[in-house]
């Protein structure tokens, strides 16, 4: 493959970077909600939380810390035939979504809980003293203290998933990482890897700098 077949390649690398953004965007937000609910609970339901109970926190703990550890790479082979139950097929982009939602929320709820735990109990207490309820206090004042590093929390993951794209191309999906294998990697072109690559960190880049910015500009209120 010569450097003026990128240009021929054109088409197929817009497809493929619009499909890693549909494919990150709609994980974020699945794997985002299902870990933001996991990572809440962890911290609620922990020694002298809202609604502190032992055995949820340790079955909740137990499932995240099974499925976690685990790399990606085998995280998908291990779901698949749950992938052609939930979404009909183990192959192509549906799969790839379900096993990156599924590993996305195991991921997230760790850092949902972590950024959850730093919030002064001082506060919690404060609002308890007026007469909040536990389910107020978690809406009006957990969530909003923890805002600024949750941002930076799902800016980290959004970086993971592009990553994790990559390595769902071996299920026959789509997006840079898929592109960059199939039409540079695998032909010895260096300009279409490079060109994929450059993407990626290009799109990474932005990202993290705008979940930076909108970090900063929460914490500072």
């Amino acid at each position: 493959m010569t450097d003026s077949n990128m240009s021929e390649l054109w088409p197929l690398f817009w497809d493929a970077a619009w499909e890693t953004l549909y494919i990150v965007a709609i994980t974020l937000t699945l794997g985002g909600l299902l870990g933001l609910l996991l990572g809440l609970g962890l911290y609620v339901t922990r020694g002298g939380g809202l609604y502190a109970s032992r055995p949820v926190n340790l079955v909740l703990n137990v499932l995240v810390n099974f499925f976690r550890p685990i790399p990606f790479v085998i995280f998908i082979a291990a779901v698949q035939p749950f992938a052609r139950v939930v979404v009909g097929t183990g192959i192509g982009n549906p799969a790839i979504i379900f096993a990156l939602t599924l590993a996305a929320a195991f991921g997230i709820s760790r850092i949902v809980e972590q950024n959850l735990v730093t919030v002064d109990p001082g506060v919690i207490e404060a609002a308890r003293s007026v007469g909040a309820g536990r389910a107020r206090i978690v809406r009006t004042v957990v969530l909003p203290e923890a805002l600024g590093p949750l941002v930076l929390g799902y800016t980290f993951a959004f970086v993971a998933l592009v990553d994790m794209t990559a390595v769902a191309g071996v299920i026959g999906g789509g997006g840079l990482g898929n592109f960059a294998l199939q039409y540079g990697f695998r032909q010895f072109d260096t300009v279409v890897t490079w060109t994929a690559v450059i993407a990626i960190v290009a799109l990474v880049q932005v990202v993290q700098l705008a979940g930076n910015s909108a970090a900063r500009r929460i914490l500072r209120r």
